[in-house]
């Protein structure tokens, strides 16, 4: 089996990635951490400039299964939340939102990126 270097949903991942970045801005800021803010904002140019190399490379087959990816994406995202929100409702005291949105972030790109990798074990 031959691997591909680029795919929807690598690109999928990618943009979940960032997501994931941006929702830690907040939480820097806050926190006072601006060298970790310059170093996520680095960090995020570079993976929005990679997932566009990619998306360039892509088919136009393969584009076509981007948007079902991101509306995955963004559905394991609200599962993060849900999750998220429940662990820090059960087992932790108040934290806040900056945190909370962090956290779930996180979250819900994991598990978006293991059911992908569940769905091509299949």
């Amino acid at each position: 089996m031959q691997r591909v270097p680029f795919s929807p949903e690598r690109i999928s991942v990618a943009l979940g990635l960032c997501i994931v970045m941006l929702a830690a801005i907040p939480r820097y800021m806050v926190e006072g951490h601006e060298t970790r803010q310059t170093l996520l904002l680095i960090a995020l140019a570079i993976v929005v400039g990679a997932a566009a190399v990619q998306w360039k490379m892509l088919s136009v087959d393969a584009r076509k299964a981007l948007p079902k990816l991101c509306q995955r994406l963004l559905l394991m995202l609200l599962v993060g939340a849900l999750v998220m929100g429940a662990w820090h409702g059960l087992f932790t005291d108040w934290i806040s939102w900056q945190v909370f949105i962090s956290h779930a972030a996180t979250c819900g790109l994991l598990f978006h990126a293991v059911s992908l990798w569940w769905a091509k074990r299949d």
